[in-house]
């Protein structure tokens, strides 16, 4: 039996390495994804898989940086890339150096995803929407400066509104980096003094050119600008993230300088129209004045105003009449009910009872005497009879027997 090489395992794993990296050439995959992970230092490993096989998968950070949709579990892509060993586990796992959706285009996913993301987070709601300034001082431009878009722009609102003043924030439109730098400048504007409204775009494109205002920093920054921000981007058909989280969309920039400042013909004609119902208010205001004014002088207490004064002298001596009446039979009532009580108080008064014969007798201190143990024989009393008094000595005390009165 002829003697086998023995080697480690370092060497078997290495010549396991150059054989699969070397026969198998970059190929692209179609599979769909699954245990996607990022890692902190911003690669993403995941898997790759169909319906009877998987295989680890790996996107380094460069190649992840330049992907515009958002990587998830569930995902169906094209991977292109090559297989590779690491040689310190033994493992193999592919390698992506480009990726993209199946059955959809890398932009339209990612713009999917974004508009999904920003609309679950209410950018788009109406209700937060602000309104435009009538007649904005200072319009702030974010585009670029040497665009067709940005002549429009400016022919359209100095026709419109000459006095209106415009200031340009040069920013790309397209291209690595565009985004961040319009972002920055709608933070910045929110800064100017005396800007009223910003209008950020650019004119027609392919997806690519627009995509600068598809990207969420972009909307973010429309979204926390504190100034009233319209959305010109592309033509009619193309519709943008920016478009949908701005305040008022345009559907071009020419559209946008006619959104943001009024016609100085349209506004003058409005200012007409106005005096011209201002006019008729106050003329139907002053006819209205007129009539009633001319039915107060037709009214008699303004052709005779004594007559007025008359009625109520009249109407003062009937109610004086009628006061004296009321006083007059008041004291005729209290007069009898005074009698009366008079009356009473007569037949009840001590000295009636005197007339009809009887007496009252008082110790010399007006004491009334009503028991025979009140006095003894030799003190003065007094009798009051009906006509007078009488003056006597006590001389003698008798108590009556049987409760019969003493003589």
């Amino acid at each position: 039996m002829t003697e086998m090489p023995t080697i480690s395992v370092t060497e078997l794993v290495t010549a396991f390495k150059e054989v699969i990296e070397n026969t198998l050439p970059p190929v692209c995959v179609q599979a769909e994804v699954s245990n996607c992970k990022r890692s902190a230092a911003g690669h993403y490993y995941l898997t790759l898989k169909d319906e009877t096989s998987e295989i680890g998968a790996v996107v380094w950070k460069g190649t992840a940086s330049r992907l515009k949709f958002q990587l998830k579990d569930g995902l169906k892509v094209l991977a292109t890339g090559a297989l590779q060993v690491y040689v310190a586990r033994g493992t193999c796992q592919f390698v992506i150096n480009h990726l993209q959706p199946d059955g959809v285009g890398e932009l339209e996913l990612a713009f999917r995803q974004l508009r999904q993301k920003l609309e679950a987070e209410g950018l788009f709601d109406a209700d937060r929407k602000r309104p435009l300034p009538r007649i904005p001082r200072q319009v702030a431009l974010i585009t670029s400066p040497t665009s067709a878009a940005v002549k429009d722009m400016i022919q359209v609102m100095t026709r419109r509104w000459p006095s209106v003043k415009i200031v340009i924030l040069p920013v790309p439109v397209q291209g690595e980096g565009a985004a961040i730098r319009i972002a920055k400048a709608l933070r910045f504007v929110g800064n100017m003094p005396g800007v009223d409204v910003v209008i950020t775009g650019r004119g027609g494109g392919s997806l690519e050119d627009l995509w600068a205002f598809n990207e969420e920093v972009v909307a973010r920054a429309i979204a926390d600008c504190p100034i009233p921000v319209v959305s010109a981007v592309g033509h009619e058909i193309d519709v943008s993230i920016a478009d949908l989280v701005a305040d008022r969309r345009a559907l071009t920039p020419s559209e946008a300088g006619e959104l943001v400042v009024p016609s100085v013909d349209e506004f003058r004609q409005y200012l007409q129209n106005t005096a011209a119902r201002m006019q008729r208010v106050l003329r139907d205001r002053v006819d209205r004045l007129r009539l009633q004014l001319q039915a107060i002088e037709s009214r008699n207490v303004l052709r005779r105003p004594m007559s007025l004064v008359d009625e109520r002298r009249q109407k003062c001596d009937e109610l004086s009449e009628r006061a004296e009446r009321a006083i007059r039979l008041k004291v005729e009532r209290l007069g009898q009910k005074i009698a009366t009580i008079a009356g009473t108080l007569d037949a009840l008064s001590p000295l009636k009872v005197l007339s009809r014969g009887y007496s009252l007798t008082m110790m010399d201190d007006a004491s009334v005497i009503s028991a025979v143990d009140q006095v003894s024989p030799g003190i003065e009393i007094q009798t009051q009879i009906a006509d007078g008094t009488i003056w006597s000595t006590v001389t003698d005390v008798q108590v009556a027997v049987a409760n019969q009165p003493s003589v």
